[in-house]
């Protein structure tokens, strides 16, 4: 026992022969096998052998450090979550750096992308070498912001030129971060550029762009707008004028006013043939008895026109709570759609994200328990799906007709087949991410550098 060595509760670590120089850890003896976050798992041969490959961002919150690993699959195993779920984990053989010591341990590949630490050490890698003080940190090493921007210099892009904006609200949502790693990833120089706090000059020889109280902002190559309902007619303004300055702009002012007038979005779908669930609109309540039975009677949705991640629509389970909700709404001159509720949907819908004319990613979104709706900010959970061809193809002509570059098209599954309920300008990646393991956020950076006919060297 006296030869144990004590370490922290966290403690940095090293894989010399993957090249990760530095990656953060929590040591949990409660957990038996050590596992390293991993994603874009591929498996392959070398001779008869099993080998896999796979992607380790060593540090949280950065994508932008994209390490390739390649390692001999030593075994797969049934490993169950902090949630309770158990899923079948890939096992690797690889030496571990730790403190001052190099050894062999196993680790399972797992995504742990949502988690504080990109690596967990476990009690097989703990035996007969270390004792946990878990009310200390780091004992064996610490490193400093600049030691691991040392360290990681090697990975760092040369930057490529190209400016890309991220124009949004927040900079701490996981869509907006995501984007701007996979843009420095790529080598391009990326900005936040908060709606609300940037402003317009209008001029036929010099029209402005302006950033908190009097920065003038250098035009950009490209901005990536990520605009909430609240801000849209402020954030088309500026998209305008971004426009008007020679920047490419990924969705347009004119395609996202489009997508967030519900009424407008229905009716080019009727008009171009994309079926959709049967949704009535009327002025007068004098009209409400013929509206709730024009969509087959309830229990029926009204939605918000205005509407978005699934608030503002409200389930109206008999005809009598359907014409109050309805009547309540005129009363204070709120517009909203009646739409036909689609029974054997079953509280699930798909959400098909488009790029560029295809759909790069779909998954299946299953409403919470007691809860018809089945967006995730809900409470809803989301799994990978293949879509029909029907579906995809439904998909990708919603997003063309209303010509957004990038659109999240939601579909619902019928006894008449797939429906179209609506397309979505500003699509949250999180979701979609967890749900495929694919890397959305560079696909979108990649769009725009196809637009703007860059290449990397």
């Amino acid at each position: 026992m006296n030869d144990l060595k004590i370490i922290g509760s966290e403690e940095w670590c090293a894989f010399e022969n993957f090249g990760i120089p530095a990656i953060k850890a929590r040591v949990d003896s409660g957990a038996k096998t050590s596992s390293i976050q991993a994603n874009k798992i591929k498996i392959f041969y070398k001779d008869t052998e099993e080998w896999v490959r796979f992607h380790v961002n060593p540090l949280q919150d950065n994508r932008s450090i994209d390490i390739i690993c390649e390692a001999k699959i030593h075994a797969r195993r049934s490993v169950k979550s902090s949630m309770g779920i158990s899923e079948e984990r890939i096992v690797i053989k690889a030496p571990v750096k730790l403190g001052g010591e190099i050894f062999e341990i196993e680790l399972t590949l797992a995504n742990r992308d949502s988690m504080e630490f990109r690596m967990l050490i476990g009690r097989e890698a703990l035996n007969n070498r270390y004792l946990v003080n878990s009310s200390a940190n780091y004992i064996l090493v610490q490193y400093s912001q600049e030691d691991l921007d040392e360290k990681y210099i090697a990975f760092r892009k040369e930057k490529t030129g190209l400016k890309i904006a991220v124009l949004a609200s927040n900079p701490e949502l996981f869509s907006n971060k995501r984007l701007i790693e996979a843009g420095q990833a790529r080598g391009h120089e990326m900005i936040f550029l908060n709606v609300e706090q940037a402003y317009m000059k209008f001029d036929a020889k010099e029209p402005q762009i302006r950033y908190r109280g009097g920065n003038v902002i250098d035009v950009f190559d490209a901005i990536i707008p990520r605009i909430k309902p609240s801000v849209t007619f402020y954030a088309c303004a500026l998209l305008r004028q971004f426009d008007a300055m020679g920047t490419y702009c990924l969705n347009s002012a004119g395609a996202i006013t489009q997508s967030r007038d519900k009424l407008m979005a229905t009716q080019l779908f009727a008009k171009n043939d994309l079926h959709i669930p049967i949704t009535g609109f009327a002025n007068s309540p004098l009209d409400t008895k013929d509206l709730v039975k024009m969509v087959n009677g309830a229990p029926l949705i009204i939605k918000l026109l205005e509407s978005t991640q699934g608030k503002g629509v409200v389930l109206a389970e008999t005809t009598k709570a359907a014409e109050s909700v309805i009547n309540a709404f005129k009363s204070v001159k709120t517009n909203i759609l009646v739409q036909e509720f689609i029974k054997e949907a079953n509280g699930q819908d798909i959400r098909c994200f488009v790029v560029n004319g295809k759909v790069v990613a779909s998954m299946q979104r299953q409403a919470a328990k007691g809860e018809f709706r089945a967006n995730i900010h809900q409470g809803g959970s989301a799994s990978k799906i293949k879509i029909t061809p029907e579906e995809r193809k439904l998909a990708i002509k919603a997003a063309k007709i209303l010509d957004l570059p990038v659109a999240g098209v939601d579909i619902i599954r019928s006894n008449k087949g797939p429906l179209l309920l609506e397309v979505n300008s500003s699509p949250g990646l999180e979701g979609i991410e967890n749900a495929t393991g694919l890397d959305i956020a560079n696909i979108m950076i990649e769009a725009i550098e196809k637009k703007l006919k860059f290449r990397l060297s």
